[in-house]
């Protein structure tokens, strides 16, 4: 064992240049999508119009960024591969920088921990005999090669074999499926920073997508979001001084079980920086459920020198000067623009009610003639009423089938004596209120029903059951199967999942890169709708991914599964449908709790209710 003495007396001495970037790349390069990160923002500094993303195994085995931007003259490509080299600092000013990158340990970084071949042409503007392509590969930090190359004006960067020679690096590289998620979401980020710029994105061969340059931010968000956020999105356009908002936010009702589909840009630089996700939560808060998150992309720009973009090496965090200026801003910007559109709801009903709602109602049968004289009521002329006595009862009945209004309420037919509450603990319904919670009476008190909490409970616990049986749980084939698009990475995470949620009653299988199709549900899960619930379980295994043991990720998906299955509050249920409620409940475990830890129900005791009125 080394004594103190011993390594005190250690000499300092200075670290090879390739240690130095392979400790450099383990700040700046974590997993593919950071070398990714880095190529295509150097590809968008060097003022490229349209840059192409090849991938294999979601960058594990290659990353090949082209671009056709300025490109490097053959002494430029050797420059950009030493550390703290850099064309986009042309002072010493850092505070004022406007591009992406500035560092210049981005390439030396990735150079000293994979194989990377860097191919570049100037334009021929540049002058003659300083317009040829010039290519130099290095591998691992040692140049292998270097020479001329064949290629239009502007650059070429190839990575292969990442963290090939680094293999207590390589271990902790998640599957390609986790690898191209990440790259996946790194190019979206980036492609709606700059509308301005074509982008095309492969994996293994085939096309994740393609934007054109110059489209409108609105369209481009769509297109790489959601097509359906073009339509339950609201422009958000604020202005302050030199500090200026702008994007698209999600309506309310239009929301995700997730925080991914947030997107934050400061000066055209994607952050994930907790002032702005703070102050987006602040601005839902009164309009979200505590576990739904906003769909937006919001893009703040202000003076170099009201950032910090100097704050870590991968750049995503930022510090401002005034910080509660700009969560002022992106609060009352986001309130503002949802509130001019408070009426919209990104959630229209189904056309088929639309069309039963539209359609003529069923012609009545008809109506016994009114007596003359009940017509001159109205008229105005001058009737008189009979001495008779028999008359006026008459006179009433055809009043009340000609001139009143049918019932609104809701009147059932007589199912004989309602049963004693003192044989069930949670009583016997006696109405609902708000037709969200069910009044009962109990033997001892009064008991509050929270329906759409307590059928939440029930849903999951049998849901449970059945998964703990032999074979699958009783499922609802679909007459038509139900086509669901969802992006890559969710049609992914759900396919892994397929056979275990097979087991429940939920069968789906791939349809096509961005498409599940959904064959049945469970049987507790009928009427719901197949998107929706499909959505909402990729959200939860993309929020839990491997971090929780299997059975406690079912647990969670099957939460969701149930919250969209159980009654709904604003249903208006039957005295019958209540009373079956309760004593489904009575036989439920746990069912003093929903799914999220809320309570089901509560009671007042008759001692209670007798001191509210004083009586004790």
């Amino acid at each position: 064992m080394t004594s103190a003495l011993e390594t005190a007396a250690r000499t300092i001495r200075r670290l090879p240049e390739t240690l130095v970037n392979r400790i450099a790349a383990g700040e700046v390069v974590e997993r593919p999508a950071s070398a990714l990160k880095e190529l295509v923002e150097n590809a968008i500094d060097a003022g490229a119009r349209t840059i192409s993303v090849r991938l294999g195994e979601g960058g594990l085995s290659l990353i090949e960024v082209t671009d056709d931007g300025c490109g490097m003259a053959p002494e430029e490509i050797e420059l950009a591969l030493e550390r703290h080299a850099t064309s986009k600092l042309p002072d010493e000013h850092i505070e004022d920088v406007e591009t992406l990158g500035f560092r210049g340990e981005a390439l030396p970084s990735i150079a000293s921990v994979a194989r990377v071949t860097i191919e570049s042409r100037p334009h021929p503007s540049t002058g003659p005999g300083k317009s040829d392509g010039w290519s130099r590969v290095v591998d691992h930090g040692a140049l292998v090669a270097e020479g001329p190359a064949a290629l239009p004006p502007g650059t070429r960067v190839r990575v292969e074999h990442l963290f090939a020679k680094v293999p207590a690096r390589r271990k902790f590289l998640r599957s390609a499926r986790s690898e191209w998620a990440a790259s996946l979401d790194v190019v979206r980020r980036l492609a709606m920073a700059r509308p301005d710029v074509g982008f095309t994105l492969e994996n293994d061969g085939r096309r994740a997508f393609q934007v054109q340059p110059g489209e409108a931010l609105a369209g481009r968000v769509a297109r790489l979001v959601a097509r359906e956020l073009a339509d339950n999105a609201v422009a958000v356009d604020l202005e302050r001084g030199e500090v200026r908002l702008t994007g698209i936010a999600g309506l309310p009702t239009y929301n995700r079980g997730v925080a991914d589909h947030q997107y934050l840009f400061v000066n055209g630089r994607p952050v994930k920086d907790k002032l702005l996700v703070g102050a987006v939560r602040g601005a839902y808060a009164d309009m979200l459920a505590r576990d739904r998150h906003a769909v937006l992309a919001l893009f703040l720009d202000l003076p170099g020198s009201e950032v910090d973009v100097n704050v870590h090496p991968a750049k995503t965090e930022v510090r401002f000067r005034d910080p509660a200026l700009i969560r002022g801003m992106v609060v009352s910007g986001l309130r503002h623009a949802l509130a001019s559109e408070d009426r919209r709801s990104a959630q229209p009903p189904a056309q088929g009610a639309m069309a039963a709602w539209r359609a003529e109602p069923p012609s009545p049968s008809p109506m016994p003639e009114p007596p003359p004289a009940q017509a001159n009521i109205f008229a105005g002329s001058g009737w008189r009423p009979e001495a008779r006595l028999t008359e006026a009862g008459q006179l009433w009945r055809g009043y009340e089938q000609a001139i009143m209004a049918a019932p609104s309420g809701r009147a059932e037919q007589a199912a004989g004596p309602a049963p004693d509450a003192v044989e069930h603990p949670l009583g016997i319904a006696r109405g609902q209120v708000s037709n969200t919670y069910i009044v009962a009476e109990a033997a001892d008190g009064l008991v509050i029903v929270d329906q759409h909490a307590a059928h939440e409970r029930i849903v999951l616990e049998h849901l449970r059951a059945a998964g703990a049986g032999e074979g699958a749980a009783p499922s609802q084939a679909l007459l038509i199967p139900e086509v669901v698009e969802m992006d890559e990475p969710a049609c992914d995470r759900i396919e892994d999942a397929a056979e275990v949620l097979a087991r429940f009653g939920l069968v789906v299988e791939r349809f096509g890169p961005g498409g599940m199709l959904v064959r049945a549900l469970p049987a507790p899960l009928a009427r719901g709708d197949p998107a929706d619930l499909l959505r909402d379980v990729a959200d939860d295994l993309a929020r839990h991914g491997d971090a929780l043991l299997l059975g406690e990720r079912l647990d969670l998906v099957l939460a969701t599964m149930a919250c969209h299955g159980s009654v709904r509050a604003g249903r208006t249920l039957s005295v019958a449908e209540m009373n079956a409620l309760l004593r489904e409940m009575e036989r439920t475990p746990r069912s003093g709790q929903c799914n999220h830890g809320r309570p089901t129900w509560v009671k007042l005791a008759h001692g209670d209710i007798e001191k509210l009125f004083g009586r004790k």
